[in-house]
């Protein structure tokens, strides 16, 4: 079949006005669509400026953080809150003076609000539980977040159910009015299985609710500050390391 020329030019202006009319709809699309990319990349801006401020750091000082931690201080401790790690990369003493006061005053609100936490905690359980031993609410952990230098001279004690010398040091300890945070390696987690044990051990519910003893469920302290050694475990936090006493 043999088609004109005539015809086929007849069909390029056909279809001419049609392609035209696709590329007109087509070319809003494309212009429209780079506000849309930049308005996605307000929201991140607005995150990182509240993270910043809940911190008391400008936005400039989040951001190094941020790339402090993606470096060599992150992969070493990976768990550095902001004003710890800008304290230890600080550019100058007058830097490092500034970040380290941030850091106590933030560090003492939060204690105060954790404490007064606890105690409204412990009065409830008394009212609701009388005579029975309060667990740990908070737990030594809310400190885990505190900056690595500041040392303690709390004492840490790590028993298990099963370690005969445990009840016998925990007593040695409380009669030397030594304050403790005790944690029961094997408690996992039963509130009934921790009490139990510091019942065994004679531990006083006074001591307890005054916080000078507390009771605490371990969910991989002895992991992480153990030294495979044997229970009880005492140590004591000393520049940094913990040691046993």
């Amino acid at each position: 079949m043999n088609i004109s020329p005539l015809c086929l030019w007849l069909s390029g202006a056909c279809l001419l006005p049609s392609l035209v009319a696709q590329a007109e709809t087509l070319t809003p699309l494309t212009v429209e669509s780079t506000p849309h990319i930049q308005h996605q990349e307000l929201p991140t801006q607005a995150l990182e400026q509240a993270l910043a401020s809940e911190w008391g750091l400008k936005l400039e000082e989040w951001q190094r953080y941020r790339r402090l931690m993606q470096g060599p201080l992150g992969v070493y401790s990976p768990n550095l809150d902001p004003l710890t790690a800008l304290g230890i990369e600080a550019r100058d003493p007058q830097e490092q003076q500034r970040y380290a006061e941030q850091q106590v005053q933030a560090e003492f609100v939060r204690v105060q609000k954790l404490l007064t936490y606890q105690n409204a905690y412990n009065e409830a359980y008394q009212r609701l539980y009388p005579g029975q031993l309060p667990v740990n609410l908070i737990g030594t952990e809310s400190t885990a977040q505190a900056s690595p230098v500041i040392s303690s001279a709390r004492l840490t004690v790590f028993v298990t159910s099963d370690c005969k010398g445990c009840p016998e040091r925990v007593r040695q300890l409380q009669q030397a009015a030594q304050g403790f945070d005790l944690y029961l390696v094997d408690s996992r987690g039963k509130d009934d299985r921790l009490r139990a044990w510091a019942k065994r051990a004679g531990i006083e519910p006074k001591k307890v609710l005054n916080r000078d003893i507390t009771l605490n469920h371990d969910t991989g302290h002895w992991a992480r500050l153990g030294d495979n050694g044997a229970f009880p475990a005492v140590m004591r936090q000393v520049n940094g390391q913990w040691q046993r006493q």
